[in-house]
């Protein structure tokens, strides 16, 4: 594909695209709205920094992003990590500080901004290609894993309950969020007025996608879910409404508290900021920078590769400059006070459904988010906490879904392990041991099958012209090599990639060699696999991307 054919961008396209990206833009918005409110709140922050994030994420990084069809802001893929973090600073105030969880939510932006500022530097160290690095198993396996911490938390969130432990502590933990939901679910008529909110959320956000009527498909559930759930939390007097005081504790505005009522001004959020050097536990600031970095651009980098798929005009983002873009959309948030952003995937879905062209989509919905803070200031605390609980577990539903259980189990058995136990230790204790347990795994069954521990990192390449002899075997920890070799060619050529002389490609390889091909096909080239036919499945698995085993010679 040409790339004349390819929408306008720059000043060009805003003025070519205006009224498909403004569209998308006011789409995404409508989206955006409620999820950025639900992901702060439930991430221990002030809500009205999501919205922050949010905007920056549109306004700002628009204008840096090396993908054109994803939004930027904050994601519930996040969440977890979030509010950790606010957890475990708080647990290391001075015994003079008295909020807490404010202390906490300082010193996570102190993370933020040095995890933004490692980002620029994957950027400028071309560490985009690090999405190739992770094994796929071990990556649904995350994402499984923060979906059902996210439903854990907000499943009490719905019935009314904010889970305590025996000492009246705020729980952290997954595991103990899912012991106490017995607990909340046994108690929940104690908060009927907020479990009949809840649950009427619940009804919209799984029932509104499976709406007959094409038209009404358009409109977000998340939006339908707030013009159902404010009205009926008023009705049963609910609604989080509370009156503005001065200082003195007299009554200045009855009942409501405008959202551009920040809860710090900018110097005092950045005072705390540059304080982290002091804290006691480096070492806890420290794994929370790696986290926040670490997890937040694999995220990012997997969210532009599934929407440059799904690109009507097949166009191929520049990796390292989106995480460059990401990076100074966290530094700026976390300066301000807000939550850390990324390309967010079901943003970015609606986004290309919706007839986005071009960034400017991206760029319209931070406006539009603008806006609504100038203008809606009345809003905010009418939304009842049980239907932003109902719109995550949504998100969180569609993270650990059981389809997703169910493919890694016909990919193979060896993937399915992986899948699970980066669960399982992600649960028990967190995200970077969780998905490091799953990559030992994964190359432990490598050495099992034969995998020579020299071939682990280092692929045997023979190149003749546009023909590339792989021997050895084809794993994720070396593929990057293999895949730069492949693109050095260029997508429109016709480029033949021999396998027999392998003798074991796995699972991540298979994938991303499928994906190659369609990249390929896409851009007018071929890429040709020869000697797949000599290669069996293993984990006695059928499906055509699991893991392959040379066959045995008779």
């Amino acid at each position: 594909m040409k790339n004349s054919n390819f929408p306008k961008s720059g000043w060009t396209g805003f003025k070519a695209n205006f009224s498909s990206d403004a569209m998308s833009g006011f789409l995404v918005f409508l989206l955006a709205l409620p999820l950025s409110l639900g992901i702060a709140g439930a991430s221990d922050f002030p809500p009205i920094y999501g919205l922050l994030t949010a905007m920056i994420g549109g306004i700002l990084v628009s204008f840096f992003a090396g993908s054109e069809l994803t939004i930027k802001g904050p994601a519930a893929g996040l969440i977890v990590i979030v509010a950790g973090s606010v957890a475990e600073f708080s647990k290391m105030a001075p015994s003079n500080v008295t909020n807490l969880s404010e202390y906490g939510w300082h010193l996570a932006l102190g993370a933020m901004v040095v995890a933004g500022i490692l980002q620029v530097l994957f950027g400028i160290l071309k560490l985009g290609k690090l999405n190739d690095f992770f094994p796929l198993s071990a990556v649904h396996g995350m994402l499984a894993a923060i979906g059902i911490i996210i439903i854990s938390k907000q499943l009490h969130v719905l019935l009314g309950f904010n889970p305590v432990t025996v000492e009246g502590k705020p729980m952290v933990e997954p595991i103990e969020l899912l012991m106490e939901l017995k607990n909340s679910f046994v108690h929940f008529m104690a908060h009927r007025e907020v479990v009949i909110v809840g649950i009427t959320s619940l009804a919209i956000v799984f029932g509104w996608p499976h709406v007959p009527i094409k038209a009404f498909k358009k409109i977000p559930s998340a939006m339908v879910v707030l013009v159902v759930a404010i009205p009926l939390a008023m009705v049963l007097g609910i609604h989080n409404v509370g009156d503005i005081k001065n200082a003195a504790g007299e009554v200045v505005t009855k009942g409501y508290k405008p959202l551009l009522d920040f809860d710090k001004g900018l110097f005092d959020i950045l005072g705390i900021n540059v304080s982290f050097a002091g804290m006691n536990n480096a070492g806890t600031f420290i794994k929370y920078v790696v986290m926040f970095a670490l997890v937040g651009s694999l995220e990012a980098l997997l969210t532009v590769k599934a929407i440059d798929m799904m690109d009507p005009w097949k166009r191929k983002s520049n990796y390292n400059k989106d995480l460059i873009a990401v990076g100074i959309g966290n530094i700026v948030a976390g300066v301000l006070g807000g939550l850390p952003m990324i390309s967010e995937v079901a943003r970015s879905t609606a986004n290309v459904n919706n007839g986005a062209k071009t960034r400017w989509a991206n760029f319209f919905h931070g406006v539009f988010i603008l806006l609504f803070l100038c203008f809606a200031v009345y809003f905010s605390n009418l939304i009842p906490k049980a239907a932003l609980a109902a719109m995550l577990i949504g998100v969180g539903w569609k993270l650990a879904h059981p389809k997703e259980f169910g493919s890694m189990i016909k990919i193979g058995t060896d993937q399915f392990a992986i899948f699970v136990i980066t669960i399982i230790v992600t649960l028990t204790t967190d995200l970077l041991l969780g998905i490091a347990a799953g990559i030992l795994l994964k190359i432990v069954l490598h050495l099992f099958r034969g995998t020579k521990i020299g071939n682990l990192f280092n692929s045997l390449m023979f190149i003749d012209d546009k023909v590339i002899e792989l021997h050895g075997a084809a794993v994720f920890s070396n593929f990057m090599k293999i895949k730069r070799k492949i693109l050095a060619f260029g997508l429109d050529q016709h480029v033949v990639l021999k396998v027999e002389k392998c003798t074991f490609i796995d699972h991540s390889v298979m994938e991303s060699l499928h994906l190659l091909e369609e990249d390929f096909r896409d851009h007018g080239g071929k890429l040709e696999i020869v000697g797949m036919d000599k290669f069996v499945n293993v984990a006695k698995s059928k499906h055509h991307l699991a893991a392959k085993k040379i066959k045995k010679q008779p």
